[in-house]
């Protein structure tokens, strides 16, 4: 592709990075799907933006299908695609958006993976009192207690806590801000590690959570402690951050049954996101029904 087209390229991951603010795993997700967009194009001779069609976008995406790629990831680099062409419509440097009404191949659907509340409580019963200890368990009791994305913990600072309301003012996906309420459990391992965050954190550090070099914990960090910790407290089950949010979700909706109110809590803008955690809400009744039952466990003997 030419000079001007991979300029544009790189002007809209900059408006994903510095307007829209997404986090940096997203943009660089968008960045590796719109240059192997590029690297195709510039394959076939396609030197602008606006050389491409839908009979092009279908083509791009049967050639990353026989490349083996899943449909999610299909489903990924068509959305990548279609957003970098609504920017150029905005821009006026396209006339249409080559990408609308292009399907992925289907993928198959997987639940999301959650703790139950006895795995989630031994993961929670860190003994660890040393500085870091205590950040880990407050980070961890706050993943669980208030459903966070990674990204939304990471960017966290000191004042966004509010004890006395028992709140956490985040900045969701699409720089949209919400206010998610925060247990007891939490603010009381929020105290104790705010006790003594002074002796890791850097001079003027606003981030709530620091590394031991002062500085903002990095999502790679956190990654990394959390899986740490599950397997110091014994459980037999890699444990992800996301893990926590999906915990939260299940139990909340497992105690309540009010999706809305769950979809709120995530920040989730379409309900349809929400249902994936019915499935696992039924799949827990499905697990009760299977040990208490008499004829589930005679069908089982």
């Amino acid at each position: 592709m030419d000079e001007a087209a991979l300029a544009q390229l790189e002007d809209y991951l900059r408006h994903l990075a510095l307007q829209r603010r997404l986090s940096p795993h997203t943009v660089s997700n968008y960045r590796r799907d719109l240059e192997r967009l590029r690297d195709w194009c510039s394959q076939r001779g396609i030197a602008h933006w606006h050389e491409l069609d839908s009979h092009g976008v279908r083509s791009f995406v049967a050639t990353r299908h026989h490349q083996g790629l899943g449909g999610r990831s299909l489903q990924r680099a068509l959305s990548s695609l279609r957003g970098l062409y609504e920017y150029l419509l905005r821009e006026g440097l396209v006339k249409s958006n080559p990408g609308l009404d292009i399907p992925a191949p289907r993928s198959e659907k997987h639940l999301p993976k959650a703790l139950d509340v006895d795995q989630t409580a031994r993961l929670l019963a860190l003994s660890d009192d040393s500085p870091l200890g205590r950040r880990d368990r407050a980070l961890m009791e706050l993943f669980y207690s208030s459903g966070l994305r990674l990204a939304e913990l990471v960017a966290l600072d000191v004042d966004s806590i509010d004890q006395a309301d028992h709140t956490v003012r985040v900045l969701g996906k699409g720089s949209k801000s919400r206010v998610v309420p925060v247990g007891s459990k939490a603010l009381a391992a929020l105290a104790e590690w705010q006790r003594v965050r002074g002796q890791l954190a850097a001079s003027g550090e606003r981030a709530l959570f620091v590394s031991s070099r002062g500085t903002r914990l990095s999502t790679r960090s956190i990654q990394q402690r959390l899986r740490l910790r599950a397997r110091e407290q014994g459980l037999d089950q890699p444990v992800h951050p996301h893990m926590l949010r999906h915990s939260f979700a299940s139990h909340i909706l497992e105690s309540s049954g009010d999706l809305r109110a769950v979809q709120e809590l995530l920040g989730h803008a379409d309900i349809a996101t929400t249902q994936i955690y019915t499935h696992l809400d039924f799949q827990h009744l499905a697990n009760v029904y299977d040990q208490a039952h008499p004829r589930a466990k005679r069908r089982k003997e």
